[in-house]
């Protein structure tokens, strides 16, 4: 075998194994709602199916899915919402009894290499509130940003040193 063909061969080999992978799962209370942010980093232009699930008592329970069926106990009170490198879980009226750990999992579909996931131990008490700056900064452009922030720069009186 030609050493440019092998070469070329176990590049495409690697790039395909990295198609999607999780880079973060962060929590917070919106009011009384739980967010799950999962962010990720996304190589392919393949669909991609998510999970959300918690495990509690050494049980997993199945929140919200497009890779298996949810559980009745949350299909009512979950949604999720996609945007670019983001899915949110979005899960109402969160008490106490919804603590555990929570996993976050992906796959790109025609993704030979298997899934991506990671965990996060939601606890309420120790959850922060949702920031609305950062939710403004996952939904609109740096651009935009830039653009509504010069009249604040302007009326901003600089003295020079």
């Amino acid at each position: 075998m030609n050493p440019t063909v092998g070469i070329a061969v176990i590049l495409t080999v690697f790039q395909a194994a990295h198609c999607q992978m999780v880079k973060d799962l962060s929590a917070c209370l919106l009011g009384q709602n739980l967010r799950l942010d999962c962010r990720y980093e996304n190589k392919t232009d393949n669909p991609l199916t998510y999970e959300f699930s918690i495990t509690k008592d050494n049980r997993k329970h199945i929140i919200h899915s497009t890779i298996s069926v949810s559980e009745n106990i949350y299909r009512s009170r979950a949604n999720v919402t996609m945007h670019k490198n983001l899915v949110c879980l979005h899960l109402q009226s969160f008490t106490t009894s919804d603590e555990g750990i929570y996993m976050c999992e992906l796959r790109a579909t025609n993704d030979y290499t298997g899934n991506t996931s990671k965990n996060i131990t939601v606890i309420k008490d120790k959850l922060e509130k949702c920031a609305g700056f950062s939710l403004l900064i996952q939904n609109t452009s740096w651009l935009l940003l830039l653009l509504l922030s010069l009249p604040l720069l302007q009326a901003v009186d600089f003295v020079s040193l």
